[in-house]
């Protein structure tokens, strides 16, 4: 069922992410890559990445550190970093690769597009230096396989962190945004989309998503440390982090 969701909105999911957010979405993908803190030469996952959103914003930062005066001539003997957007659904890469040669990025060589398993990754153990997803979580069937898996993948040192619409808790803006949310949101879905369902699904979806301290200490139960969240516009969004030490 969540294949069919992200087949139908594929090709219109970023227009929808700007008109359901009124934008803001981009200033909570920027919030989430200036936490990961990105360096030349990192391996990272953004699982869930499809259409290269928070990708883009990763080699940007790490190209912005290479360009500054300084960045030393024997930094660049160094490793490419090497970007890893893995989602399960083709569809979502082909709109992502896409872009890619939209922006000039179509064959950066630190730039890879994975169809992925989030429970079940094909990268070695200890491998990765991060690893990001942004509204993805709460569509993987088993969330504690996913995120065992990214503690798999992480090296020690390594930081997970996790951009995800949530419930909110203060009643005032709870029942707007639930007014908002199954009501303007399906329906502008339809409008821009021609697929009302697919839109109602991802509002149920985030409804099912558990309260943000539950699902911190889901996090620190496969195994990260210094787990911690910070909320935004009240919790209508979080970006979580962990650590594997």
């Amino acid at each position: 069922m969540v294949g069919h969701v992200f087949d139908s909105v594929a090709l219109k999911y970023d227009l929808m992410n700007d008109i359901m957010s009124a934008g803001l979405h981009r200033l909570w993908k920027d919030r989430l890559v200036s936490k990961l803190n990105p360096f030349p030469g990192m391996k990272h996952i953004d699982m869930a990445g499809g259409t290269g959103d928070v990708a883009f914003r990763i080699l940007d930062a790490i190209n912005r550190i290479e360009s500054k005066p300084m960045h030393h001539a024997g930094d660049d003997l160094q490793e490419e970093a090497q970007i890893y957007v893995c989602d399960i659904n083709p569809n979502m890469l082909h709109v992502g690769k896409k872009r890619a040669t939209e922006r000039g990025l179509g064959e950066d060589k630190s730039l890879f597009w994975l169809e992925e398993d989030a429970e079940s990754l094909r990268f070695g153990d200890n491998s990765m230096d991060g690893y990001t997803i942004a509204f993805g979580i709460r569509n993987v069937t088993h969330m504690e396989k996913a995120l065992a898996e990214a503690y798999r993948v992480l090296k020690p040192g390594g930081r997970f962190l996790c951009l995800e619409l949530n419930r909110v808790e203060i009643p005032v803006i709870r029942e707007l945004y639930d007014l908002y949310s199954f009501t303007v949101v399906p329906a502008v879905g339809k409008l821009v989309t021609g697929d009302r369902d697919s839109y109602q699904y991802l509002i149920e979806s985030i409804r099912r998503f558990p309260p943000q301290e539950t699902f911190a200490s889901i996090i620190e139960e496969v195994g990260f440390k210094n787990v911690e969240y910070e909320n935004i516009l009240g919790g209508v969004v979080a970006i979580h982090s962990g650590w594997k030490l």
